[in-house]
């Protein structure tokens, strides 16, 4: 997965906050799309796949809205104070937009105007806007000043002086004493690259189907996600992300979304089908659930803890192999309990012993795991190929 990471400076040039961007290669050097589907994939990699405080540090952060998120269409699964809600330039102001901005600002997001040009529409955005992003490109200084004036009028707005792209620009910012500033002759976007799981599509719109039931089977669901390991990791990190003001360490699945509430698993799920633009490898997928599977049945007969936290360390250190990387990377970005941490990173205590052998079975050395082998396919292959359930 692939973010763009452009940084925005106070003055003296320190470092103030990041602009996170759509990219969608290892290449791409601008954003190819700017629609809803971009915007959804922004947030949930930053969040998620990347975590926002890897990404940006205790530093703020600013993050593009399409129309959809402005008006309540599409959900934004973060609490207020984490991210700037940056309106895009192009975006049709009207009354909706407006209101919609009242109701995000009310809520305790902070706002941001994209290359304000003192057009009236967009100057109905002006009361409800913390940032206000003004073009230096424009060659005209005083047309420049006239938009300074015109937002000053407005003591919370701080200004950003963006894509200052000559020194001339940058001292005409510093000039007209421009809060932020954004552009090449500061710093280019850089791209920030991580690895993730290819999300299942299907299980992931069976989930949103049952959260949106009247009477919500939270086991069901929590079985739907284990199924899923891009979403149960999203799940576990979304509880230790640290906008969600969980700190609580958890030893399962069940136990993080229980934590999280289904109105905030139902809006990441939601986010995630919009950003899924490629089928996950269902077969690669299939084989860390039997191993998840497997550690928890193995558990469970060895009466070694509960059988939903040997799941979670068989689906962990599985997910941990396909990515690379040391044993404990993962497990430092999540909210853990101790002995589901040191099972995972270190094969430690009774959890850890039973993914050892599973481990080694599946190398095709140690105990003999046929038995639990068999169940474990036959487990999965009828869970994947479970229907859509029956609407209510």
């Amino acid at each position: 997965m692939y973010i763009g990471r452009q940084a925005l400076y106070a003055d003296k040039r320190q470092l103030a906050a990041y602009e996170l961007l759509f990219r969608d290669g290892p290449h791409a050097d601008h954003a190819t799309a700017r629609d809803s589907v971009a915007t959804s994939r922004v947030i949930v990699e930053a969040f998620t796949a990347f975590g926002i405080e890897e990404l940006v540090g205790d530093r703020g952060c600013f993050i593009n809205l399409t129309r959809e998120f402005l008006v309540g269409e599409l959900p934004l699964p973060f609490p207020p104070g984490r991210a700037v809600l940056e309106v895009m330039s192009g975006m049709e102001i009207d009354d909706e937009v407006v209101e919609g901005a009242a109701v995000l600002g009310g809520q305790g997001h902070r706002l941001a105007i994209d290359s304000f040009t003192g057009d009236p529409a967009a100057a109905r955005l002006l009361p409800h806007a913390h940032y206000v992003k003004i073009d230096m490109r424009t060659g005209d200084r005083h047309a420049v000043a006239r938009l300074v004036d015109q937002c000053r009028r407005i003591p919370r707005i701080r200004l950003v002086a963006q894509r200052i792209e000559t020194s001339e620009q940058l001292e005409l910012a510093h000039r007209l004493r421009f809060q932020l500033f954004q552009g090449h002759e500061l710093a280019r976007p850089h791209l920030v690259t991580t690895h993730a799981l290819s999300p299942i599509r299907l299980a992931r719109i069976r989930l949103l189907t049952e959260l949106s039931a009247e009477e919500i089977d939270l086991d069901r669901a929590v079985a739907t996600i284990e199924r899923d390991p891009a979403l149960a990791i999203r799940i576990l990190r979304g509880v230790n992300n640290a906008a969600s003001g969980l700190k609580q360490p958890v030893s399962s699945i069940f136990q993080a979304v229980v934590l999280l509430g289904v109105p905030q698993v139902r809006q990441w799920a939601t986010l995630m089908v919009a950003a899924d633009l490629a089928d996950g490898d269902e077969s690669l997928l299939s084989d860390i659930v039997v191993r998840a599977r497997m550690c928890q049945t193995v558990a469970e007969r060895r009466g070694c803890g509960d059988g939903a936290t040997a799941f979670t360390v068989g689906l962990l250190s599985a997910i941990g192999e396909l990515l690379g990387g040391p044993p404990g990377e993962l497990t430092d970005h999540l909210a853990l309990t101790a002995d589901v941490a040191d099972a995972v990173a270190h094969g430690r205590g009774e959890l850890g012993a039973v993914l050892r052998d599973v481990q080694a079975y599946q190398r095709g050395v140690g105990a003999d795991l046929r038995g639990e082998l068999l169940a474990a396919l036959s487990w999965t292959n009828a869970s994947l190929a479970e229907p859509e359930p029956v609407s209510r």
